[in-house]
């Protein structure tokens, strides 16, 4: 058994721990005696209305609290989405005009490689016909004239023969001329039987008119006693008959 160290008539010293814990039990004490004083309508009534004023008391703010931060919230993400749009509208103004003037450089440069281009074909043009001309000087070439004698009227009228493809030489003619007129372009038969039928044999070669009518070359005069139009229409009446009028020794 623990020893009694207590003196008689002396009181232990509280602390202040031992002196709350008595003052606590002291007012839960009083508390409940007054509790159990109050009737039981009068202690409904009071508690409902309590309850009642306490809750009216603590949502209200609580509510206006929330209603706050949503708002503050709601604005600060539409500044932010308008910020964020203001910025896309700027870089997308940007790209847009970086993307034009790049356009417009392209289309300038083009224009320019083109008229570059254009103008090197009209210099190599030029130069190509400078150099034609130089090389390739054009004579004019002078019309060829011929004599008016018995050797010149043979001559163009063998020209005049080969370029329309009828056969022929300077020997054939010639020698048919001096046969048929002694070479007189004036010449006419008025004794044969052509004369006596009254289509006498005329120039040169001594040709009916109807011969000449009929083998007539284009180009030449269509006088009988013309004497390159007189040749060339026998010449090509002989190749039609005889092959050629080389190949004519008598009274064709």
């Amino acid at each position: 058994m623990p020893k009694n160290i207590t003196a008689p008539g002396h009181r232990p010293k509280l602390t202040k721990i031992h002196r709350l814990s008595i003052a606590g039990v002291a007012t839960l004490g009083a508390a409940t005696l007054a509790f159990s004083l109050v009737p039981d309508n009068s202690h409904t009534t009071t508690d409902d209305a309590a309850s009642t004023a306490n809750v009216a008391y603590s949502e209200k703010p609580i509510k206006d609290v929330k209603a706050s931060i949503t708002d503050r919230l709601a604005g600060a993400d539409l500044k932010a989405q308008a910020i964020a749009a203001k910025k896309k509208a700027a870089a997308d103004a940007e790209a847009a005009k970086k993307k034009a003037a790049e356009a417009a450089a392209a289309k300038k440069k083009a224009a320019a490689q083109a008229a570059a281009k254009k103008k090197a074909a009209e210099a190599r043009a030029k130069a190509a016909a400078s150099r034609s001309a130089e090389r390739i000087k054009v004579q004019p070439v002078a019309a060829k004239t011929y004599a008016n004698n018995l050797d010149g009227w043979i001559r163009e009228s063998l020209d005049i023969m080969k370029a329309k493809g009828i056969p022929g030489s300077y020997e054939g003619l010639h020698r048919n001329i001096l046969r048929e007129s002694s070479g007189n372009p004036k010449a006419i038969n008025d004794w044969d039987i052509n004369a006596i039928n009254g289509i006498p044999s005329k120039g040169l070669l001594q040709v009916i008119p109807p011969t000449f009518k009929a083998y007539h070359v284009a180009g030449t005069s269509w006088n009988i006693y013309d004497p390159v139009a007189n040749i060339t229409a026998a010449a090509n009446y002989a190749a039609d008959k005889y092959g050629s009028m080389d190949n004519v020794n008598s009274a064709y």
